[in-house]
This record gives structure tokens, C-alpha cells and sequence, in this order.
């Protein structure tokens, strides 16, 4: 049975602080102790920046500008509007960033999914990535919630073992790197949830009659739960406020569902392995609950992995003939398509398996008109007339 938000108010106020070591952890504060004594190089938040709260009541610092874009494999690979939505956003607000050509994966799929790696080899490729942002000037921002969750874990075995410490400094030297963690681990989502009120300022598109529900990504907000961002004006505080205030200030309406803390059904072995289980969770635990319970418009979610699971399981259960047929994006699109973006050029919704198209109705835009254009924009790349689509074709 969905909880209403009222209830979970109640017991928010009910409860008692209880005595945990987390509630004081610091990273930053341990960080910078450990740069004084020389052990590491802290990258810091220099420019402008939004303080939030995380789930223990520390102030997390998210930079506005500025920002080196780590993008996810998966992303790039499965739902390339998740990518250029994120871009085309922060544009929109005015912002600079940097797209890197030296990032490499994150490797975390093989550390989650094989465990085939090893704690020196997991770190040594996290700082080498952070080591490129900090020498590009640029502040590092997380796409991907897996490489988020992941780099975090890194940060923690890196403040509590110096021997593992030792081992990274010495794969750093041998390419010519230093050791370096930023001050904050910021994953894209707490970006937008950050600058939800200046999205919603820019918006263009009525909301309003959107209703909407929320999968929070279990590597997120479940991975180092400390460090995820709560609000007690978003379900009370009890879960985490990414995603659903921004749909919340957005216009749109958030409705509640009683199996939000399920995974996705993604599960990294689950996938690769049990992929029958994954589509069936996916649907059956996921999909269909939110139908019956709170028949929304669109699921919004903010993982690539997640995006991809609630999305592409969903035609193996229509052969079946189940209670399923629900558009899924990522909170990004959903703010891009707000602001006015182009469902194809910037969103790339074709790339979806479930129909979204009922979704762009109720927005008011003429999907059809929308694929055309973007069809004549295929014809003049086919056609050598443009090499690639370029910032003014997809502000058109």
C-alpha cells in the first residue's frame, strides 16, 4: 500500500536522531587532513555553488559552472538524449563546461557485476579520471549513478588505507599523474536538482497535467546512503529528494507507488545472467505497480541503467499481454523537453522502446512534425551537406 506523505511526515517528526558514526562523517574534512599531510591533492569547489543536505544533515556544495562531464558508457551507448539533454540544459542556463576526449570508463560494471578487478586496479582508474578533470581546470560531474556509487566506495578505501593509497600513488607516477580526489562526489542529478528553480525559470512547456512517478537508483542513493541529498519538504525527508523536486518544480504531479524502494531490476549479475528475471521484475515489480497504483504519464529516473531496464522490458511483457506500455526518461530529458528542447534532435526519443509518444501529446508537441524535421536533418547529413548536427540545428 503506497504511504501517503503526510504519514511519513509524522514519523520523520517522531523519531529520534539515533547516535550514528555516519551522521558525523565528514569526507571532505578527512580529505583535506589528508592533503596537509601530503598524502593526496584535493581538488576544490571554486566557483559559485549550491549547499544542499544530505541524508545525515551534512551541507554537500554543488558547483554550478565549470564542470567536466564524466559520461556514462551506457548512456552513450543506449540513450543518447540522455547525454545531449544533460549538454543542451546546462547551455540553456548559461553555464560552461568541458565534454573530455581522455575519460575512460569507470570500470565499476566489472567491479558490481564480476568482481573480477582488484581494490588498486578499481581506484587507480577513478583518480587517473579525476586526475584528468583537475588537470583540465575543470570540475568533475558524474553521469552515470553506477560510476557515482562506485567512486565514492573508492573515496572511502582510499581515506581508510594507506597501503592502498601507496599502491594508487605509484600508478599514478608511472603515468605521470598525481593522486587526486575532489572535494565533493557529485553525480549529474544532484546538478539539476540543485538548479531545479532556474530549469523551472527557463520552462517553456505546461507540466502541470503530467503526472509523473520516481525510481530512485539504487547506486545512488543506496551506495554510501550518507552522501545522497534529503530535503524534509520532499516525502517528509524520509527518501532521497533527487529527481522528484525537480519534477515537483517543474509543475508536474509526483504520485506515490508502493514498491519505489524495488530495484529496477537491472542488478548488474541479474542482467547479464538472468536477464528473464530482469524483465520480469522490471514489469512485474516496477511497471505494472505503477499503472495500477498511480497510472502516471512517464517514469522518471536518473540512471542509465535503470532508464534502460524500465524501458527496454517492457516489450518482452506486451507479448505476453501484460498491464505494461509506460514511457521512461531520465529526469534530464524530462527538464530539456520543459525548457523546449526538440523530442529528436536534443532528446533523441526514438531511441525508446516504450511508446513516449502519448507522453508528447499531452505536452502539446506534434511528434510527427518533430520526426520530419528531423528526418530532413538525416537527409542532409546522408547527403554530405553536414558532417554532424551542430549546436544551432538543435537550438532550432
Amino acid at each position: 500500500m503506497t504511504i501517503p506523505i503526510e504519514a511519513l511526515r509524522r514519523q520523520k517528526a517522531a523519531t529520534k536522531p539515533v547516535a550514528d558514526r555516519r551522521s558525523a562523517d565528514d569526507p571532505r574534512a578527512e580529505l583535506l587532513e589528508l592533503e596537509r599531510q601530503g598524502e593526496l591533492i584535493v581538488q576544490k569547489i571554486d566557483r559559485e555553488a549550491v549547499t544542499v543536505s544530505t541524508k545525515y544533515g551534512r551541507e554537500k556544495r554543488i558547483q554550478k559552472a565549470h564542470l567536466w562531464h564524466h559520461k556514462s558508457c551506457g548512456q552513450c551507448g543506449h540513450i543518447p538524449g540522455y547525454s545531449t539533454s544533460i549538454f543542451w540544459v546546462m547551455r540553456k542556463l548559461g553555464y560552461d563546461y568541458h565534454d573530455p576526449s581522455d575519460q575512460t570508463s569507470c570500470t565499476a560494471w566489472n567491479y558490481y557485476a564480476s568482481a573480477t578487478s582488484n581494490s588498486a586496479a578499481q581506484a587507480a582508474v577513478a583518480v587517473r579520471n579525476f586526475a584528468a578533470a583537475y588537470e583540465s581546470g575543470y570540475f568533475p560531474l558524474i553521469h552515470c549513478g553506477t560510476s557515482y556509487g562506485h567512486y565514492k566506495e573508492v573515496r572511502e578505501e582510499l581515506i581508510r588505507h594507506p597501503e592502498l593509497r601507496a599502491q594508487v600513488r605509484d600508478i599514478m607516477a608511472k603515468l605521470g599523474k598525481p593522486l587526486v580526489l575532489p572535494e565533493e562526489i557529485v553525480h549529474y542529478s544532484e546538478w539539476f536538482h540543485a538548479l531545479r528553480d532556474e530549469i523551472a525559470a527557463k520552462q517553456v512547456r505546461d507540466m502541470s497535467g503530467i503526472v509523473v512517478t520516481v525510481h530512485p537508483a539504487c547506486h545512488y542513493y543506496k551506495l554510501v546512503e550518507g552522501d545522497a541529498i534529503y530535503d524534509p519538504d520532499i516525502y517528509g525527508g524520509q527518501r532521497t529528494a533527487v529527481v522528484t523536486g525537480l519534477a515537483q518544480a517543474l509543475g508536474a504531479e509526483v504520485r506515490d507507488y508502493s514498491t519505489w524502494f524495488d530495484c529496477c531490476g537491472f542488478g548488474f549479475r541479474h542482467i547479464l545472467v538472468q536477464r528473464d528475471f530482469t524483465r520480469s521484475f522490471a514489469t512485474l515489480r516496477k511497471i505494472e505497480v505503477m499503472k495500477e497504483e498511480a497510472n502516471p504519464d512517464v517514469v522518471l529516473t536518473h540512471d542509465t541503467g535503470c532508464v534502460t531496464t524500465l524501458d527496454k522490458s517492457q516489450f518482452a511483457a506486451r507479448a505476453h499481454e501484460r498491464n505494461v506500455g509506460l514511457a521512461v526518461l531520465s529526469e534530464a530529458q524530462f527538464a530539456a523537453l520543459a525548457m523546449g528542447a526538440h523530442p529528436y534532435r536534443v532528446c533523441q526519443l526514438h531511441w525508446h522502446s516504450a511508446d513516449y509518444r502519448p507522453l508528447l501529446e499531452k505536452l502539446g508537441i506534434d511528434w510527427e512534425k518533430a520526426w520530419a524535421e528531423f528526418q530532413s536533418d538525416l537527409r542532409r547529413l546522408e547527403s554530405g551537406e553536414k558532417r554532424y548536427l551542430d549546436w544551432d540545428d538543435v537550438d532550432a
